[in-house]
C-alpha cells in the first residue's frame, strides 16, 4: 500500500511526474467516492519492522536513562545525565532510522524522546545547581528557569525540524512554547498570589489551545489539497490543540469535578459536542470529536441512568455514540458538503476542499 508520503518522494525523486501521481489520486478519489482530503491520511507504519525498531529504540532509551540516573542517584528533581543521554541516543538513531531509512513510527518516538530529553536536562542541571531547592524560597525564579528551559526546548525542536523534518516536531515545539508562556504569565502574576491553579490555568489553557489551532489552519490553508508535509503538520498540530479545547471547556460545564454531573450540564455537554462536530466537518479535522468523546460519554451515561436505564446505561451510551460515529464516518462527505456549502465564498476558499454533489 502507497502512502501520499510515497506518491510525494516518489514525484520528488523523478520516479514518477507529477501529472502521474494527480491521476492517481483522481482515481482513487473515484474508487472511494470520497476526495482525499476527506481521508486524511495519516502515516504510522509501513511495516511491522517500524514496531520492531520502535521497541529496539525503547529499551535503548530506557537504557539511557538508568545509566544517567546512575550519575545522581539522590538527586531530588529530575536527572540531567539520564536527559543528555536520551536526547544524545534519540538524536543518533534519528540519522539513520529517520533521516536514512524514513521510518515513521520510529521517528515519531525518537523525536518525542529527543525533545522529553532536552526539557528533562534543562530541568535536571537547574536542580543541580541550586541542590535540589523547590523553590520554595523563591516561586519566581522557579517559574522563571521553567520557562528558560521550556523556550530552549522549543529551541532544539526546531533545531531537530530543520535537520530531519519530522512532522510532529512543530507540535512538540508549539507545546514546549505553550509551557513557557504559561510559566511566564504565572510568573508575573506571582505563585503566591494564586490561591487555587484552576482559574489560572484553565483560561491560559484554552487561550493556548486556540492559539495552537489557530497555528494549524494556518499550516491546513497552504496545503488545500493535502498532498505536501504541511498537512500532515496541520494534523499533529490539531491533536495537540484539541484536549486544550475540550477540557476547559467540559470543565467549565462541571464535568471534570468528580462529582455526579447535573441534567443541564450534561445536555450542555451534548450541545458544545455537536458544535465541536460541525467545527471538525468543516475543517475536516477529526480531532476535536476524538478529544471530547470521554466528557460525552460521561453525560450520556448519566442521562441514560437519570431516566431509569440505570443496567444498561454504559451499554445504551456505547451503542449511541459508536452508531453516530460510524454513521458521521461512512457519510462523512456527503454531510461536510452540507456544512461548507452555506458557509461565506472567502471562508470556503480557506477551508480544505469538498466534495461537489
Amino acid at each position: 500500500m502507497y502512502t501520499e508520503d510515497d506518491l510525494r518522494q516518489a514525484v520528488a525523486s523523478g520516479a514518477i511526474s507529477a501529472q502521474a501521481a494527480d491521476a492517481l489520486r483522481e482515481s482513487v478519489k473515484l474508487t472511494r467516492d470520497a476526495p482525499a482530503t476527506d481521508e486524511e491520511h495519516f502515516r504510522l507504519i509501513n511495516s511491522f519492522n517500524d514496531i520492531f525498531v520502535t521497541i529496539a529504540a525503547v529499551l535503548l532509551l530506557v537504557a539511557m536513562a538508568g545509566i544517567g540516573q546512575s550519575f545522581t542517584p539522590n538527586l531530588d528533581g529530575p536527572p540531567p545525565f539520564s536527559g543528555l543521554l536520551i536526547a544524545g541516543a534519540a538524536w543518533g538513531m534519528a540519522e539513520y532510522f529517520t533521516r536514512i531509512r524514513r521510518m515513521a513510527l520510529p521517528s515519531i518516538v525518537l523525536l518525542l524522546a529527543f525533545v522529553g530529553g532536552v526539557f528533562e536536562m534543562l530541568l535536571g542541571t537547574i536542580f543541580m545547581s541550586l541542590g535540589g531547592d523547590n523553590f520554595d524560597g523563591n516561586q519566581v525564579l522557579g517559574g522563571s528557569l521553567i520557562a528558560s528551559s521550556a523556550l530552549i526546548t522549543a529551541g532544539a525542536a526546531w533545531i531537530h525540524w530543520r535537520r530531519f523534518m519530522v512532522p510532529i516536531t512543530v507540535a512538540a515545539g508549539a507545546g514546549a512554547l505553550t509551557v513557557t508562556a504559561i510559566a511566564l504569565i504565572v510568573t508575573i502574576i506571582g505563585p503566591n498570589n494564586i490561591d487555587r491553579p484552576e482559574p489560572i490555568f484553565i483560561p491560559l489553557v484554552f487561550i493556548a489551545g486556540l492559539c495552537v489551532f489557530a497555528f494549524a489552519m494556518r499550516w491546513d490553508t497552504s496545503d488545500r489539497e493535502r498532498q505536501t508535509r504541511r498537512s500532515d503538520v496541520a494534523f499533529w498540530l490539531h491533536l495537540l490543540a484539541a484536549p486544550m479545547i475540550a477540557h476547559p471547556l467540559f470543565h467549565w460545564l462541571g464535568v471534570t469535578g468528580g462529582n455526579n454531573i447535573g441534567l443541564g450540564a450534561a445536555m450542555g455537554v451534548l450541545v458544545v459536542y455537536v458544535a465541536l462536530g460541525m467545527i471538525a466537518l468543516a475543517i475536516d479535522r477529526r480531532a476535536l470529536l476524538v478529544s471530547a468523546l470521554a466528557y460525552v460519554l460521561a453525560a450520556l451515561t448519566f442521562l441514560f441512568d437519570r431516566f431509569g436505564a440505570v443496567e444498561l446505561n454504559v451499554a445504551l451510551t456505547a451503542l449511541v455514540i459508536g452508531s453516530a460515529l460510524l454513521t458521521l464516518s461512512a457519510f462523512w462527505t456527503p454531510i461536510r458538503r452540507a456544512i461548507v456549502q452555506p458557509l461565506p465564498e472567502g471562508l470556503q476558499a480557506r477551508l480544505p476542499h469538498a466534495a461537489t454533489a
